[in-house]
């Protein structure tokens, strides 16, 4: 995006008032010449070799509605991508990066809660299957790569750094999603747009740290993407869930604590959000061993507000099942404090 009747000076550029290259100021007379070779050289090596090794394993996945991107995850043909991109369709079609026909391929499960899903194609793939690291390791400011079939352009490399770790972000609901809460995420400088979602970001060794899965918007540019901001899932969180779904068909142990309750927002008078309206309590839960009951009004746990169901879900998302947590809610009035164990989603 271009500066507002701006000029904008960068190192590499070097924007200088009298137009003249710099010098050297050993040697006066001579311009700075780069020596061939050299860390730059080596970096852009590093780039081609990664993307060599790596961009066969990401492939381009159409449904009905739309497409997105999906990496490679065994030789049994087996493709890991998010569940909002397989959205309610069962059957897809897949492109290599490698060219030919497309191949056809089947759900094996979804579980939207982190916006994860497994197809597999009918025969298995002549391409190798991606490394996955371990994203705990990950450091910010390392350099990543995110690969995926953008707007359709298929086999697309973007380039950035991790920016932050540990990022809880909240899916928006869409046509193909329900929406949820998301932990543990990777924050990317690297691009991120329409149809990168269920590719693949990789680090300098060529291993996949993350999934892509969405970019950040900003409302003050009309809800457009916020240059610079996007979001991976990392890539323990995506070889836990898709390890379990291939073994088992579901997803049996999730990691994600639950309250044990459906609810609603619940405004005032004024619209205002104020809290969680319980809809329904499930039978044996914390919820329901704490004396929770439908009607009830969650307005906090452990002290921070929760006003909409979004952001009880936050609070929610950031603890482990086992964990016990102070619940505050009304009813008729009158505010309840409760303690309850938490259970898993």
């Amino acid at each position: 995006m271009a500066a507002s009747g701006a000029v904008v000076c960068v190192v590499l550029a070097g924007c200088t008032g009298g137009g003249q290259a710099p010098r050297n100021a050993a040697s006066p007379g001579a311009s700075i010449v780069p020596p061939l070779g050299g860390p730059a050289t080596s970096l852009q090596q590093d780039y081609e070799l990664v993307v060599r090794q790596v961009r066969t394993s990401v492939v381009q996945i159409n449904t009905r509605a739309g497409l997105g991107s999906g990496i490679v995850y065994d030789k049994q043909g087996h493709i890991v991508t998010n569940a909002h991109v397989v959205g309610s369709f069962k059957t897809f079609e897949v492109t290599l990066a490698t060219g030919g026909a497309p191949l056809r391929a089947s759900l094996v499960a979804s579980y939207p809660p982190d916006d994860l899903a497994v197809i597999r194609v009918e025969k298995p793939l002549a391409v190798a299957p991606a490394k996955f690291a371990d994203s705990s390791q990950l450091a910010v400011g390392q350099i990543v790569l995110a690969m995926g079939n953008p707007l359709g352009l298929s086999g697309s490399v973007t380039e950035g750094i991790v920016s932050a770790v540990d990022r809880t972000v909240a899916e928006p609901a869409s046509e193909t999603s329900p929406g949820t809460t998301i932990t543990r995420m990777i924050q990317t400088s690297a691009a991120i747009n329409p149809g990168n979602s269920g590719g693949a970001l990789v680090d300098l060794t060529g291993k996949v740290v993350g999934i892509p899965t969405l970019a950040a918007t900003d409302p003050q540019l009309g809800g457009g993407a916020a240059p610079g901001i996007g979001f991976a899932i990392p890539s323990n969180t995506v070889t836990r869930i898709a390890g379990q779904i291939i073994k088992s068909g579901r997803v049996v142990e999730s990691g994600r604590a639950a309250l044990g309750v459906t609810g609603s927002t619940v405004t005032d008078a004024a619209g205002a959000p104020v809290g969680v309206g319980v809809v329904a309590v499930r039978a044996g839960s914390g919820a329901a061993k704490a004396g929770i009951r439908p009607g009830d009004i969650i307005t906090a746990i452990n002290g921070t507000k929760t006003p909409t169901s979004s952001a009880l879900s936050e609070v929610v998302v950031k603890h482990r099942p086992g964990e016990t947590v102070k619940v505050t809610f009304t009813r008729q009035g009158t505010s309840k404090t409760v303690k309850v164990t938490l259970g898993e989603l």
